[in-house]
């Protein structure tokens, strides 16, 4: 077994058991209604991650926890801000976590950006599901790959994400 085998079962162990949040979960927050069609985003076509569809705010979804909750990222390029939401196993449901920020991490261009807990109405105060930063290299229209990390309730999450190519389809991107 090689030395980092064994921390890395461990880590990947206490993560799904744990789960996201579990511990002191408050209420879920309101979010919009799921449709049952594949959410489209601003520029007609739907985004997503290793089967993941488009997150209910039609951004990309990446895996915190193995799958016992999930992240979705959303870009606004007009204002040089992601946005990144906590959400449930079902990858609808908003989970207020108590963190005052999360780390993203973009492949190409390469950067980091701390995103601030900006929480939604209703949740319980020292929790949020919904996570802001602004960086010049957003406002950039391209699709973004990278990682989002935080910790919820002392362990460590990190999920990776992919805002899928579009094939064929020419890339029109309008601004919001």
């Amino acid at each position: 077994m090689t030395r980092f085998a064994l921390p890395t079962s461990l880590l990947l162990t206490l993560t799904l058991a744990l789960g996201c949040g579990e511990a002191e979960k408050p209420a879920p927050a309101k979010t919009p209604p799921a449709s049952s069609t594949p959410a489209k985003d601003d520029h007609g076509h739907a985004h997503g991650h290793d089967g993941h569809g488009a997150g209910p705010h039609d951004g990309t979804l990446a895996d915190w926890g193995g799958g016992k909750c999930h992240v979705e990222f959303t870009v606004d390029y007009d204002k040089q801000e992601a946005t990144v939401y906590v959400l449930g196993d079902d990858e609808k449901t908003a989970v207020p976590i108590k963190a005052s920020s999360i780390l993203l991490n973009i492949k190409a261009p390469k950067f980091q950006i701390e995103l601030t807990a900006t929480p939604l109405d209703g949740e319980a105060e020292g929790t949020a599901s919904r996570f802001v930063g602004k960086h010049e290299s957003l406002g950039k229209v391209q699709e973004f790959a990278g990682s989002i990390s935080g910790e919820v309730d002392g362990t460590p999450y990190v999920g990776d994400f992919q805002e899928e190519a579009h094939g064929e389809h020419v890339h029109d991107h309008k601004h919001k």
